[in-house]
């Protein structure tokens, strides 16, 4: 699985907030600068965060975002599920209705093990457990 730009930017954008969370409202232009991120590329993402209950806005010239939840509540698999819709290593997994020899197919478990294996371990993984385990280091990019 390779995970997407906006996945990983996602990612690092909630991390930040996590990080930042006692700073009240977090400007995005602050985010972008911390992250080397294009604030209108964040911009696109903080619109997909938005439609869930991951973060809290304000508006004004103190406005800002906040994470909405303690950033133990965040799983890495939540996360990767919004910006990336699963963890299907192969189509097939996904639709397989599609797949001709989706029944007959003896490979089929092997994937399905690799996709399991990987949401136990996301779905495992907070951002707070990233926070604790890198402490004040830069987290690691998490391209896959």
């Amino acid at each position: 699985m390779k995970l997407s730009t906006k996945s990983r930017y996602a990612l690092r954008v909630l991390l930040d907030l996590a990080q930042h969370r006692g700073d009240g409202a977090v400007a995005l232009k602050a985010v972008a600068q911390r992250q080397g991120i294009s604030k209108r590329y964040l911009d696109q993402i903080m619109m997909l965060l938005n439609r869930t209950d991951y973060l809290r806005t304000t508006r004004g010239s103190q406005g800002g975002y906040q994470l909405a939840k303690a950033p133990d509540q965040y799983t890495v698999g939540d996360i990767l599920r919004l910006t990336e819709g699963g963890f299907a290593p192969l189509a097939c997994l996904e639709n397989p209705g599609e797949c001709s020899r989706h029944e007959g197919c003896m490979a089929r478990k092997t994937w399905q093990g690799l996709e399991e294996v990987m949401a136990g371990y996301l779905d495992n993984l907070t951002l707070q457990d990233i926070l604790d385990r890198y402490g004040g280091e830069v987290p690691p990019d998490f391209s896959v």
